[in-house]
């Protein structure tokens, strides 16, 4: 089946962002975004998209009997849209391999001055913030946060722990420094009402209406001789029409299936089997993402690096609230590897697994795993290799200073 796709691809895809939707029939299996749609979709008739991508996307690729797509003038656009279709179709293929309910979603509360959030799916039902409008699932994490970011400089809002009152102390006092809280003093209750429609626009996926609106009001204000926040809202017009996401794309140069590749690299440190710690290090598109690192101080009684590889493991997929790696790197040989499948065959998980093997001098000599995923993302795989002992040396040694003390 998937022979036959490849013969129907249409060979107009644009090389522009957008969102592709993979369909059998009228039924839609799969929705994805991309920054190129053009490269995007044909990366998912590669040799090796059964070790890249994994079964579950192959098994999606003999199903589908076509594919269509809808152009953004964005990446940011591409991630929003994708957010609001897979919320309206629910196509079955997005679900991840255990379930989807640590996706985020964006959150506006019912509030005087509403603070925009971001809520887990599975906390949506439960939070105690009363909710003006939801927006997602996000599958992405951290692009999600980079998107708020962006909007956040063209609609400045109430974050989470923003208060309404001035304090000049802490983070949100430097926000409203940068200009990304607004001064409520000054605008009112009603003038960050109009803010918030704005934002919900856009999630909304409604730019257009969004663009004709603020045209509206910046003709308004210039009639009433209002030009200093004429002048305001024109600077919004081009700031929509000229979106800077290139935080979005990351590195540009690699290919579109890289350009989502998260790795997760695992590491243990101790002397004789003393003051054990293991750790977590992520990579995603050539960057180490250092706020997600995580640490497990080791629990097992075991002393084997193997045991404790298999305790941090075991934890680490306890949270299905953290975003699932593309692809697992752990430090060692054959040992290290079957551990790490039979954590996740254990689990239920199909994630390809590399293990690192290193010299008397602690380099990387060999790099085990699917050979085709070895080539096309070394550097990743060894740079969160790298980190992952980097990082557990730190946390090993600030564990043995703690202890002596």
């Amino acid at each position: 089946m998937v022979s036959m796709m490849r013969q129907v691809i249409p060979k107009n895809i644009p090389d522009t962002p957008g969102v592709y939707l993979f369909k059998k029939g009228k039924g839609i299996l799969y929705i994805g975004k991309a920054t190129s749609l053009k490269d995007r979709v044909r990366s998912y008739f590669s040799g090796d998209i059964a070790e890249s991508r994994g079964a579950r996307i192959v098994k999606m690729l003999e199903e589908a009997q076509s594919v269509s797509w809808q152009e953004t003038d964005s990446v940011l656009e591409a991630l929003i849209l994708e957010a609001a279709l897979i919320k309206k179709h629910q196509p079955p293929y997005n679900a991840r391999e255990k379930s989807d309910k640590s996706f985020l979603f964006v959150g506006i509360t019912d509030e005087d001055f509403p603070r925009v959030i971001t809520i887990r799916e599975r906390n949506l039902q439960t939070t105690n913030d009363k909710l003006l409008a939801t927006f997602g699932p996000f599958p992405h994490a951290s692009q999600l946060k980079e998107a708020l970011k962006i909007v956040r400089k063209i609609f400045p809002f109430r974050g989470e722990k923003d208060p309404v009152s001035r304090e000049k102390k802490g983070k949100s006092y430097l926000n409203r420094e940068l200009g990304l809280v607004p001064d409520f003093n000054v605008l009112g209750k009603r003038g960050y009402a109009r803010t918030i429609k704005n934002i919900i626009l856009f999630f909304e996926g409604k730019k257009g209406a969004l663009v004709k609106k603020l045209e509206r009001e910046m003709k308004s204000a210039a009639h009433k001789h209002e030009f200093e926040e004429a002048e305001h809202i024109k600077r919004q017009i081009f700031a929509l029409n000229h979106i800077r996401d290139v935080s979005l794309i990351k590195n540009p140069r690699q290919s579109a299936s890289i350009r989502e590749l998260r790795v997760e690299a695992y590491d243990v440190a101790h002397i004789a089997g003393t003051n054990r710690v293991g750790v977590m290090t992520v990579v995603e598109c050539g960057e180490a993402q250092r706020s997600e690192y995580r640490t497990f101080n080791i629990k097992t009684v075991r002393s084997g690096d193997t045991d404790a590889l298999r305790e941090i493991l075991e934890r680490r997929l306890a949270h299905s609230e953290w975003q699932m790696p593309n692809i697992i790197v752990v430090d060692g040989g054959v040992a290290q590897e079957r551990v790490a499948h039979s954590v996740l065959k254990s689990a239920g998980v199909t994630i390809p697994v590399v293990a690192v093997t290193k010299n008397a001098a602690h380099r990387p000599q060999a790099v085990r795993g699917p050979r085709a995923l070895v080539r096309a993302h070394e550097a990743d795989i060894l740079l969160a290799n790298s980190e992952a002992h980097r990082f557990s040396l730190a946390k090993h040694r600030r564990k043995r200073k703690i202890s002596r003390n």
